[in-house]
């Protein structure tokens, strides 16, 4: 299926820790080096807890939502893709459930993968690559996808895929979805920093 259809099919949890796997990816883009700032927000999803006050934390420690603004990361140069992951935090609703968890999580899936576009050093296809790849088939093989948004958009589906998987329980399927995140967090972490000695 495609990534589109992945989200369209998706439950209230899987679309709220799919949102939130993508700005957790995007983290670095903000400065943003502790591992855990968004932690408390998947506790509260895998306990099924109020998220508003772990929301709120993690806005004022990435200088959002009222907090002090943070620098971006070095390197990244990009004011675009500062912007769009602070949008994907400003946006995040109170709560976990509702229409506006759906609404949300499908623009943070757009939004994450527009950063991996602006910050891959060999961008092909532009924002068309994006929208054509959330619809189409997702191997991953278009020419139209630079290799860091085709690694996002697998990234994407194997964390949906995950999360409607009755097999590996709620718990188990956010540990896993936690888990592929945590990767791509320190890929992009890995082509800010190259972009920081490059400048260097």
């Amino acid at each position: 299926m495609s990534l589109v259809e992945l989200i369209a099919q998706a439950d209230e949890r899987g679309l709220a820790a799919s949102g939130l796997a993508c700005l957790d990816r995007c983290v670095p883009v903000l400065g943003g080096d502790d591992d855990d700032v968004l932690r408390p927000l998947w506790a509260s999803l895998a306990e099924g807890g109020d998220w508003a006050g772990p929301l709120a934390e993690a806005r004022s420690a990435l200088g959002t939502g009222g907090g002090e603004p943070a620098g971006r990361a070095p390197g990244v140069t990009s004011r675009e893709a500062v912007t769009l992951t602070r949008r994907m935090l400003d946006a995040a609703p109170a709560g976990h459930s509702g229409a506006e968890i759906r609404e949300w999580a499908d623009g943070c899936s757009v939004a994450a993968l527009q950063v991996h576009r602006l910050l891959d050093t060999a961008p092909t296809g532009a924002t068309r690559s994006v929208a054509a790849r959330r619809e189409g088939r997702t191997d991953g093989t278009s020419p139209l996808s630079s290799p860091l948004v085709a690694a996002e958009l697998r990234r994407q589906v194997r964390i949906l895929e995950l999360l409607s998987d009755k097999g590996t329980g709620p718990v188990g399927g956010l540990r896993q979805a936690l888990d592929v995140s945590m990767e791509g967090r320190r890929v992009l972490r890995a082509v800010v920093s190259r972009r920081a000695r490059g400048r260097g």
